[in-house]
């Protein structure tokens, strides 16, 4: 393991001369590693900026951030009681104050820097705050009528450690491991595997049934990928989905559970958008629940499914990207593993309290008959009615356009819409080198400041092309800015005709 352990006759070989850490000597993984979300298009706009602060005039007066579910960077407010508890906890002499903060506020501060040895500022338990874990396995089990264990959850710097996490463990070095992973999908996905030296297994979403999971097509991949050599460990499910917006029903949950079962998969459960749910009648089934409802408890010993589940305090209507809060859930996974799931969580120390306290907060919000329940509750439902609205006016404004059509966002944050380029179109943008996407989301953004995110960054059928908008921007940017999409994209359709 140490140099000094080498047995002696390779302690005398002579190394060559150290390198430089540059280009050519990175680990290739890193530079083969993709992130369309903070991409080429991101990078243009960056550019554009800085030509704008220095005084240049382009053909737009501001730009707008539609590439990324971050929404208080899109001018959402914070939530008022999450944020006067987060307050007290930083700075606990702001309880000095007792008419400032209304009293459920000062209890909550209190029961956290009670349990916190040290407060913020000090490190926690790697696996995270106890009594934040607690909160969290109470609330699952209020939202799935089956029990959750603390010692099942781990608080992590938003889901996307937790998912980074978990493929560390399930993707061994030196061998052809998997993961079977929705296309069009959450480039985080794609990325970590690259990183990790694993192999992405393609289910393609059938886009004329509104992204769902055509399982026959999913049992394929699966057989083709392990006819190739590859070792498939595990699935991946986005759920609603990203960038699909897309809801599994719980029959398709039962279908996905029902193969992971039989294939001895690991289901890696993305649900971060689960407080996200747009469509009339529409509901959102955690794995979890499904999973206890066919019998399959994950207690030790009962390890017929392993399943992960993942959430975090960046979407839903809290939006608190910044402040990295999340969890993950395991069942099925055995002692010995999350011993291991334990030491990398202690590579870290552990994750940043603050996140972790927005965690708590977000599944422990005030309840009815506390005296910050009201203020809540309108909080809570002025954003998520806006969502709503805003959601169906994309929906309509894209549908609208010239070779454009576009699902409905059953849920999540994001519309996929499809875009049909002529053949001019597509010569042009090969010529520079460039998907067709790429090259229509460039010309957006050079004309109006938005900043969409290509489609080839997250995947799709061979063949067709999209992009991805949030539509997170205010009610009244967002009629502003479906305005502005519209004329420049005539306008491109009609430089562009063959």
């Amino acid at each position: 393991m140490f140099f000094r352990s080498l047995p002696r006759a390779a302690s005398r070989i002579s190394p060559a001369r150290g390198l430089r850490l540059d280009g050519a000597t990175i680990n290739p993984n890193v530079k083969a590693a993709q992130y369309a979300v903070r991409g080429n298009v991101l990078e243009r706009s960056m550019e554009l900026e800085r030509r704008m602060t220095a005084g240049e005039k382009l053909p737009f007066d501001k730009f707008v951030p539609c590439n990324i579910g971050n929404p208080h960077a899109c001018l959402q407010s914070p939530l008022s009681f999450h944020r006067e508890v987060l307050a007290l906890c930083m700075s606990p002499s702001l309880a000095k104050h007792p008419n400032t903060f209304k009293s459920d506020v000062v209890e909550r501060a209190n029961r956290y820097t009670a349990t916190l040895n040290g407060g913020v500022g000090a490190y926690s338990n790697s696996q995270g705050i106890q009594s934040v874990r607690e909160e969290v396995a109470a609330y699952i089990t209020e939202r799935d009528g089956h029990p959750a264990y603390a010692d099942r959850i781990f608080l992590t710097n938003g889901a996307s450690e937790g998912v980074r996490t978990l493929l560390t463990c399930l993707l061994r070095q030196g061998r052809a491991d998997g993961l079977l992973t929705p296309i069009p999908q959450y480039p985080l996905y794609s990325a970590s595997l690259t990183l990790l030296g694993g192999t992405l297994v393609p289910y393609y979403l059938n886009e004329g049934s509104n992204w769902g999971v055509e399982m026959q097509n999913l049992r394929e991949s699966l057989e083709f990928a392990r006819s190739n050599g590859i070792e498939v460990r595990g699935i991946a499910v986005i759920n609603p989905g990203n960038p699909t917006g897309n809801i599994l029903s719980e029959d398709q949950v039962r279908e996905i559970i029902q193969t992971a079962v039989e294939e001895k998969l690991v289901i890696l459960a993305d649900e971060v958008y689960q407080a996200n749910i747009w469509k009339k009648g529409a509901s959102f089934s955690s794995f979890k629940k499904v999973a206890c409802d066919m019998g399959l408890t994950g207690k030790d010993g009962d390890d017929r499914l392993q399943l992960v589940s993942f959430h975090s305090t960046s979407k839903g209507f809290l939006g608190e990207c910044g402040l990295r809060g999340g969890y993950m859930e395991v069942h099925g996974i055995g002692p010995e593993v999350r011993a291991e799931l334990y030491k990398l969580a202690s590579l870290s120390l552990c994750s940043n309290t603050v996140g972790q306290l927005a965690t708590g907060l977000m599944i422990n919000p005030p309840r009815e008959g506390e005296p910050s329940y009201e203020t809540y509750r309108k909080e809570r439902d002025d954003i998520l009615s806006s969502l709503e609205r805003r959601s169906r006016m994309v929906h309509k404004a894209l549908n609208e356009l010239e070779g454009v059509t576009c699902n409905e966002a059953e849920g999540a944050l994001y519309a996929f819409p499809r875009i049909r380029l002529s053949k001019r179109a597509k010569d042009v943008a090969e010529g520079k080198g460039l998907p067709g996407d790429e090259y229509y989301c460039l010309k957006m953004l050079d004309e109006t400041g938005i900043i969409l995110v290509p489609g080839s960054g997250f995947g799709q059928e061979d063949g067709t092309l999209h992009f991805r908008t949030t539509f997170l921007p205010a009610e009244d940017i967002m009629h502003d800015t479906i305005k502005r999409l519209a004329k420049a994209h005539a306008a491109f359709m009609d430089a562009h005709r063959d």
